[in-house]
């Protein structure tokens, strides 16, 4: 395990007074049973600002410390020891229901939508897919860690095309524009930055996320997270 903290085990007390008014960082963990990208990606998060505060070979070892670390996030590759299969699949579902607050970002070498929708199909934001070619973008990486901390769910553009073309039925009533607008706001887009990326005012967003919500069916529910529970709401149809 890897941790910040100095030889000895003691927490370094060097830190900046603390009418420095220091802005407090984001605390992580992080599970990656390769030690280059384990390492990689604790660099990666300095560089952005974060803290990682410990850092695991596999799923297991971190579930046994989490609850005592308390960290903001928690980073999980997908195959991890001892199977190799879907072990932080496993422990981002377990970590959800042991703090419910925390985020979870899984990393994943290739596209997998069966384990991103097993983990998404609760509804809940604070979450993220990523494949780790993504990852080699610092700005790329740090916006999906930002966003997921603030309750915001995050998938892979290619993580959104997989899983949209395994239900095509429910999409038949949507124009291609409308199409692409479930798309990126699959991504956790927000209506400005859908407008920037199909180059289109906010107005027309706005008009094509209303269609989309009528077409699929789905009511006002009043959370913060509709946006995303209309893209699983049409995903496990």
């Amino acid at each position: 395990m890897s941790d910040t903290s100095e030889p000895g085990g003691q927490p370094n007390n060097s830190a900046a007074p603390a009418d420095s008014a220091a802005p407090v960082k984001l605390r992580l963990v992080l599970a990656e049973d390769s030690v280059l990208l384990r390492e990689g990606l604790i660099r990666l998060f300095d560089e952005a600002g974060f803290e990682t505060v410990a850092a695991y070979g596999d799923a297991d070892a971190l579930l046994a410390e989490v609850e005592e670390l308390a960290p903001d996030l928690a980073v999980l590759d997908v195959r991890m020891p001892p199977t190799f299969r879907d072990e932080g699949v496993r422990a981002a579902l377990e970590l959800r229901r042991r703090l419910p607050g925390i985020g979870v970002l899984l990393l994943s070498q290739y596209v997998e939508g069966t384990y991103a929708q097993e983990l998404l199909s609760a509804g809940e934001g604070g979450l993220g897919y990523l494949l780790k070619d993504r990852v080699a973008s610092l700005e790329e990486l740090k916006d999906a860690v930002d966003r997921v901390s603030a309750g915001g769910t995050v998938l892979d553009p290619q993580v959104v095309r997989e899983l949209l073309a395994r239900r095509t039925d429910p999409l038949s009533a949507l124009t291609p524009r409308e199409r692409d607008v479930l798309g990126l706001m699959a991504e956790g887009r927000t209506n400005a930055g859908i407008a920037s990326a199909l180059v289109i005012g906010v107005g027309a967003v706005e008009k094509n996320v209303t269609a989309i919500f009528q077409k699929l069916g789905l009511e006002d529910s009043g959370t913060d997270h509709r946006r995303v529970l209309a893209v699983l709401a049409f995903l496990q149809r």
